[in-house]
């Protein structure tokens, strides 16, 4: 048995454009009903959702019968955290407010296994390994991880550059939420300057030969973003297509009260 082709990796390296969704909910059915969707790759929300390990586990497991590829974000960049996400099975991790190269740096040693890396060699008990069953599982793994980092802040702005040029940062996705309110526009990344910031960075990590993502639920914002080189671009949330259908659907029916 070998390791998995991460097919979102390869994707991203040939310059494919990669459309995705995010994964909030925290529950291995509606995970599994996003998976046969029709998107390329869906986020397990590890940060502002509800999950913790076993529900990372959980979705990763019917996520792996779908065609969609799941990709972990942490709650945060610590070693710990995503030594037990790769162990799990996730072959792509989305790290969330990185603000310098060091911490790129840092983060790159943490998805690899020594000598260059850092990452625990225990991967014989684990599912990555599909239990022991891929024997070179710890000279071959380091191929197949994906390592995207989030820039959503003015100071991971002004470190734009230097996060860009480190070694085994696959990507870069800028967070429009967080930048809009670091800029002072809380709940407005349309806002001009958020707008103009966003694009700027997008076309920069594509000038830099990295992947560019963004989160946009706007149709307009969406398509700015894909013509400045965004490359993975997560389109909408379960969470908010749930909500946004079960209020509109309420909304009718309860209009037809008498």
């Amino acid at each position: 048995m070998q390791v998995p082709r991460n097919p979102f990796k390869h994707a991203l390296a040939a310059g494919e454009m990669q459309f995705g969704c995010w994964v909030g909910l925290a529950d291995t059915v509606s995970a599994e009903m996003m998976g046969h969707a029709g998107f390329d790759w869906l986020v397990i929300d590890g940060e502002h959702g509800p999950n913790h390990i076993r529900s990372i586990l959980g979705m990763l497991q019917v996520l792996e019968s779908t065609p969609a590829h799941p990709v972990v974000r942490v709650p945060i960049g610590e070693t710990w955290i995503l030594k037990q996400v790769l162990d799990a099975g996730a072959q792509t991790v989305l790290v969330p407010m990185v603000e310098s190269a060091e911490e790129a740096r840092a983060l790159v040693r943490a998805v690899t296994y020594p000598p260059e890396g850092v990452r625990g060699v225990g991967y014989a008990l684990t599912r990555a390994s599909r239990f022991s069953m891929i024997a070179d599982y710890g000279t071959a793994a380091d191929a197949e991880i994906c390592l995207l980092v989030q820039v959503e802040n003015r100071a991971g702005l002004a470190a734009l550059d230097e996060i860009l040029a480190v070694d085994g940062v696959h990507g870069v996705f800028i967070g429009p939420a967080d930048l809009a309110a670091d800029m002072g526009h809380m709940g407005r990344a349309d806002h001009p300057e958020v707008q103009a910031a966003i694009m700027d960075a997008l076309a920069r990590i594509r000038a830099a030969g990295k992947a560019p993502g963004i989160l946009s639920t706007r149709d307009e914002m969406t398509n700015d973003a894909i013509a400045a080189g965004a490359q993975f671009v997560a389109v909408g949330a379960d969470i908010l297509l749930l909500g946004n259908a079960a209020r509109a659907l309420a909304q009718k029916w309860q209009g037809t009260r008498r």
